[in-house]
């Protein structure tokens, strides 16, 4: 029975993606209601199938890869991230803002393959049609969200959202993944019956110029040039080819990148009357520039990644976090640190850094980036820098450490 079942839901969706469209009244054959409005023949069940799980595969790893680097800026207590290979964030959030970027020709493509289905007549033919196109609906919505929210923050643009692009994009992305699954769920037959048949390929209708073939080719040269004029802000090598690319690995002060500035943090101080606070077991200590670098400086090559999908390997000079700890009074093979920076607001004014970074030697407070002291857009006087977080977490202007009780 249940195999009966199956094949006439099978036999039900195929005639639902091949069945002529019905004729709307006289009064509404207009616009996209008209007849022929549609022309092109290159739109099949088979086109859209192969676009829908490219898609699909692209949706997902942005998904995973954003789950991600949401655990890790806001991890629970169950959550766990290494501070080895120091690399690691770097990758798993390029690949995330490279996929985001290459859903933009894919997701248009899609829509423009099933786009005569928006104006098919009647709109709602029963409950479950309704329903159907509801869930539709909102997986576009919620994807075309996704996809321009994204390229509003990485190019650091977000007088159009009224809202905080992290909380947003997460929660959204919930959703798209959620409404996908769904429609997944109920058109999977239809496709394993689109894909299944493959056939000769139709000729060309006279007027048609361009194949499936060729139009999935396109989709996918697409989706090439968008990936290697954007991945150069993360992969050094192609770094002259990052036409698209928000940030250059190498433009900035100190030839990195800054997402905020001193001015625009509030950052003005006295260097001589800089006071880095270390708070732990052994009670209070303020410390200036020159007890700071009266310590024992250590040098560093750590790249730094940000959540906008940029990446820039540099060398950091400064003082272990974990020698600091020690000089609180805490074991560093157990603490946790809370980092607050000077900046007055922001919501990323603290980090947290857990006891694997803190106890890792290449954690540093740096005091200095390629040899020289830090520009202030950078952090000036003293900055966290800890291999594989994200650069949001990377503290700047930092003014006072407090060692937390060990769990």
């Amino acid at each position: 029975m249940v195999r009966d079942t199956v094949t006439a839901l099978t036999r039900r969706l195929r005639h639902r993606l091949t069945e002529p469209l019905p004729a709307p009244p006289a009064t509404l054959r207009r616009g996209p209601f008209r007849a022929g409005a549609f022309p092109s023949r290159l739109r099949s069940a088979r086109l859209t199938s192969q676009l829908g799980v490219a898609l699909g595969v692209a949706f997902a790893v942005c998904f995973l890869t954003g789950l991600l680097s949401h655990l890790i800026q806001h991890p629970p207590g169950w959550f766990w991230w290494p501070s080895r290979p120091v690399w690691l964030y770097r990758v798993t959030q390029g690949v995330h803002v490279a996929t985001g970027l290459a859903c933009v020709p894919l997701l248009g493509v899609k829509l423009w393959s099933v786009y005569p289905r928006l104006f098919a007549w009647p709109p709602l033919r029963s409950i479950a049609h309704a329903a159907e196109r509801a869930g539709v609906a909102l997986l576009v919505a919620a994807a075309l969200f996704q996809v321009l929210s994204g390229v509003l923050n990485i190019a650091h643009w977000y007088a159009p959202m009224p809202f905080f692009f992290t909380t947003g994009h997460y929660w959204v992305a919930w959703l798209v993944t959620g409404a996908l699954l769904v429609h997944l769920g109920v058109q999977l037959p239809a496709i394993r019956e689109a894909l299944r048949r493959r056939g000769p390929g139709r000729p060309v209708p006279d007027g048609e110029r361009l194949t499936r073939r060729g139009l999935l080719g396109g989709a996918a040269a697409a989706v090439g040039l968008i990936t290697v004029t954007t991945v150069g802000q993360t992969v050094r090598p192609l770094s002259g080819l990052g036409l698209l690319a928000p940030r250059r690995p190498d433009v900035g002060p100190q030839g990195l990148p800054v997402n905020k500035t001193a001015a625009g943090a509030g950052i003005a101080l006295d260097a001589a009357a800089y006071r880095l606070i270390l708070a732990g077991p052994a009670g209070e200590t303020a410390l200036g520039l020159a007890a700071l670098n009266a310590m024992p400086q250590r040098t560093v090559h750590l790249p730094i990644a940000c959540v906008e999908g940029w990446s820039a390997g540099a060398t950091w000079t400064g003082v272990r976090l974990r020698d600091l700890v020690t000089l609180a009074g805490a074991d560093p093979e157990r603490s946790t640190v809370l980092v607050e920076s000077l900046e007055q607001r922001g919501r990323y004014r603290t980090s947290t850094v857990p006891a694997e970074h803190v106890r890792d030697p290449l954690t540093l407070i740096a005091l200095r980036l390629g040899g020289d002291v830090l520009h202030p857009d950078h952090g000036y006087p003293a900055r966290l820098i800890a291999p594989n977080r994200p650069g949001v977490l990377q503290t700047k202007w930092v003014g006072r450490l407090t060692v937390l009780p060990a769990r």
